[in-house]
């Protein structure tokens, strides 16, 4: 059986067009959203158990973000960005103050009135970390549930270099479906 030169054609612009489709949907899954799932509940409200979400690895970070990065245990965590480098920061009376300016954090929701005396206990960044702003190529993070946080108050400024990306959005369950804002 003979085919002929249109239908060759055909075939193997089919075969092109699926090859770079297939050759997209692996690039962007690997290189540009990548999909990671949320253990544990230190970013509650904002992230909770076992929500998939898809981060990204191209867009500077910026304060407030939820970023994905590894410590020195190796495990991947989940926090958000309060401090930038140069930046001073200090809590006092559960209030946030990043360079001696007070500075509302609308992210933490109820979860900062539900009958907690104190949410995030008083500090300052010298008497935490030794050092008085957060340092160069250095970011300082907390989880959204202070309480039950593991973060830059117990392990230090996170390093630019362990940063993989910032998260971008909730895919799954789908009742928390939609796009992570600051």
């Amino acid at each position: 059986m003979k085919v002929d030169k249109k239908m060759q054609d055909g075939i193997w612009d089919w075969v092109k067009a699926i090859t770079l489709a297939l050759l997209l949907v692996v690039i962007i899954r690997f290189y540009v959203f990548i999909p990671l799932k949320v253990e544990g509940d230190s970013m509650s409200p904002t992230l909770a158990q076992d929500n998939y979400l898809l981060y990204e690895t191209f867009s500077d970070i910026d304060r407030f973000d939820i970023i994905i990065f590894s410590n020195e245990e190796g495990q991947t965590l989940i926090k958000r960005v309060i401090g930038l480098p140069g930046d001073s920061i200090s809590y006092s009376e559960d209030q946030l103050y990043l360079n001696g300016e007070l500075i509302e954090e609308p992210f933490l929701g109820t979860e900062k009135q539900q009958g907690m005396d104190v949410f995030t206990s008083d500090f300052d960044l010298l008497s935490l970390t030794g050092v008085e702003t957060v340092p160069e190529d250095s970011y300082f993070v907390l989880g959204d549930n202070r309480v039950r946080s593991r973060d830059s108050r117990i392990f230090g400024f996170v390093s630019q270099a362990d940063i993989a990306g910032k998260a971008a959005m909730v895919y799954f369950p789908f009742e928390d479906f939609g796009f992570i804002e600051n």
